[in-house]
């Protein structure tokens, strides 16, 4: 692959025989698992075999990517045919938070949770026809590349690394953190040494090859995390309908749900629109907005368009990109629908703290990994006397109900196969498909981190004259050095992983969408206008960000007069700031927990959640880069046919970077 594909050869005109080939064999290895599973070899192994076979694939392929040719290593040679890319795009864009989160969302909030699955999928159609083609036809490596040339200077570019950093960075630490639930699990690791683990997983995939090696292992990693989403929703559509399409069952699933909960007492449906996790109808569809525009600006994905032999494999590959990504989005709501419902009939079975463990031992491994992911009756589900002790203490007696059970979001998906009583193998397979899709998502956005630093500041504001090899060099020693302070991060378990993936996504709006849209749609815009608007967008973001999560009490206290918090919760909050206050040294950090947590619920401004950060930034951006450019000097003639040239969709690219 080394050769050949540097030369535009036999590998990329042979793709279709050997992905082929690759996924027969991933099948055969699913059938020889099976086999194993069922001749008696423990379940720990064939886990420890899903997860190493399909790393050690990743690796390979990433080692015979490897180059030393700048093209290759930035944008693929731009060789990379637009329905591969598409695929490619798929594996990038289905995190581990579109794998392990967002199911697990649906199955928590359900009706509210569609406000991921609409703003994601939504989003790519701002990509095709706002942001994406364009980019490629200016023709560099980056989006601050883009930023530089239409803004005329470092001075933006600059604010655009800066920006792109802080989204891709939060982004990554996600990936890592779901990298580390499902070792943690699936290999019996500590969680911090997980992390790590997850971490050598993500470098061999990238680190010698660039951008192609990692699109040839995305292709891989798409195949492999679809497989595994399937499956087990094929298998819970067919167990508890008889009809194995759980997209067109899902109608079933959901009365299911209902008729249980009605059974169960449970006031809040899963159907109910706008009751549940604080997604008022505001919220839900400012959330559906800062998805959508955060999609069309996170530099990771766009840079997958940069490596299209031409503007129209762009647009094709964007069509690509949604069709691979529907397949998946398509079957979240369905597969959170019989998850949920399987939870529920367990529950409707009689399930007691005394045969827990032999109904749903799958519990106490969960928590077992993690003390948070599985509580009973408020207490981490670690064992049955640790749950007999917690629900004895509750005055909990007899069969346990629904809400005496908490799971968390991020282990749904991983945990269902086990709650639905599939073999171990299809645990297995399900841990290997969020491996992939956590694995090919930080592979970007660690790539579109290190080359930015190198490329955009070593290269082009540092050492314009550094040879490729240096570059290179560069490049690899920034991605690991980033790569290892996500991973520590990550680590500090800093919140769940679809929190920290829509902090990301408001960030890019708030802080890049403007700049690119009207840099490509509006001639006015200039370089003054552009970095205030940028400068300011993002850093209300940002602001508003930190301050509702992390400095919530010091914010409400600050911004009280904007808050639409009610005489009672202003009153709850006066009430625990003094039990904080009078708190004996040994409990204040709880005290100050339950303070916090009011305070983040009554300090955002207008209700809104700190999810769509991007509501008060991206408006701002706006505003300020229309107002200043208007106020000062207008583009050059000689920028404004720039401009025009790249709307055209056809001709040359407008730039072309040194390739070797």
């Amino acid at each position: 692959m080394a050769n050949t594909t540097a030369s535009g050869g036999d590998f990329t005109s042979n793709l279709g025989r050997i992905y082929g080939i690759y996924t027969g064999g991933f099948i055969a290895f699913i059938i020889l698992m099976a086999i194993l599973s069922a001749m008696g070899v423990p379940n720990r192994i064939i886990g420890y075999m899903f997860v190493g076979f399909t790393i050690a694939i990743y690796a390979v392929i990433g080692i015979l990517s490897r180059t030393m040719q700048v093209g290759e290593y930035y944008v693929a040679g731009r060789r990379v045919p637009a329905i591969y890319n598409g695929m490619a795009t798929g594996a990038d864009w289905m995190s581990g938070a579109s794998f392990v989160g967002m199911a697990g969302t649906l199955y928590l909030l359900g009706y509210n949770g569609l406000a991921f699955v609409l703003g994601w999928t939504g989003g790519y159609v701002l990509v095709a026809v706002l942001v994406a083609p364009f980019l490629r036809k200016f023709g560099a490596y980056t989006v601050p590349d883009f930023l530089s040339a239409r803004y005329g200077g470092n001075l933006a570019r600059f604010i655009g690394v800066i920006v792109l950093f802080s989204c891709s960075f939060t982004y990554v630490v996600a990936q890592i953190y779901a990298t580390g639930i499902i070792s943690a699990r699936f290999l019996g690791l500590d969680f911090n040494v997980a992390v790590y683990v997850g971490l050598a997983g993500i470098l061999v995939c990238s680190m010698l090859g660039g951008m192609r090696a990692v699109t040839w292992t995305q292709v891989a990693q798409y195949i492999v995390l679809i497989i595994a989403y399937l499956i087990p929703a094929i298998w819970m559509s067919t167990v508890k309908t008889g009809v194995p399409i759980p997209q067109l069952m899902q109608g079933q699933a959901l009365q299911g749900i209902i008729a249980l909960e009605q059974a169960q007492g449970i006031a809040v449906s899963h159907v109910t629109p706008f009751v549940t996790g604080g997604y008022d109808a505001l919220n839900y569809f400012l959330l559906i907005l800062c998805l959508m525009v955060g999609t069309a600006s996170l530099p990771h994905v766009l840079m997958r368009y940069f490596t299209t032999p031409s503007v129209r494999e762009a647009r094709v590959s964007v069509a690509w990109s949604l069709l691979f990504i529907f397949i998946l989005y398509f079957t979240a709501p369905a597969y959170a629908a019989f998850a949920k419902w399987t939870m529920l009939d367990l529950v409707a079975s009689g399930l007691t703290p005394d045969n827990i463990a032999e109904k749903a031992g799958w519990m106490f491994r969960w928590a077992a990994a993690d003390n948070a992911l599985v509580q009973i009756c408020g207490k981490a589900a670690v064992d049955a006397a640790a749950v007999a002790a917690a629900c004895a203490e509750k005055g909990v007696t007899g069969a346990l109900a629904f809400k005496d059970i908490s799971l968390n979001a991020d282990m749904i998906v991983l945990a269902t196969p086990e709650m639905a009583g599939m073999p171990y193998v299809i645990s297995g397979l399900v841990a290997a498909g969020g491996l992939a899709a956590a694995l090919s998502t930080a592979d970007g956005l660690l790539l579109a981190i290190a080359n930015a630093l190198s490329h955009d500041i070593y290269y082009k504001m540092i050492d314009q004259n550094a040879p490729t090899a240096r570059r290179l060099v560069v490049s690899r020693i920034l991605l690991v050095l980033v790569a290892i302070a996500a991973a520590y991060v990550a680590s500090t378990k800093p919140a769940d992983i679809l929190a920290m993936v829509s902090w990301a996504f408001s960030l890019a709006a708030a802080g890049l969408f403007p700049a690119l849209v009207l840099g490509v749609w509006w001639k006015r815009t200039n370089s003054t206008g552009a970095v205030a608007g940028m400068i300011a967008g993002f850093a209300v973001c940002m602001y508003y960000l930190l301050g509702t999560r992390y400095g919530a009490v010091g914010f409400y206290e600050m911004w009280s007069g904007l808050s639409t918090a009610s005489a009672e919760a202003v009153q709850k909050f006066a009430d625990l700031k003094a039990a904080w206050e009078a708190a004996a040294p040994d409990a204040k950090a709880a005290a100050w927990t339950a303070l916090d947590k009011h305070a983040q619920t009554i300090a955002s401004w207008w209700g809104v959640k700190n999810l769509s950060a991007a509501a008060f930034g991206l408006p701002v951006g706006f505003a300020v880069m229309i107002v200043v450019s208007l106020l000062t000097k207008a583009p050059s003639q000689a920028m404004q046919d720039f401009i025009e040239e790249i709307r055209i969709p056809r001709g040359k690219t407008v730039m072309e970077e040194k390739t070797a």
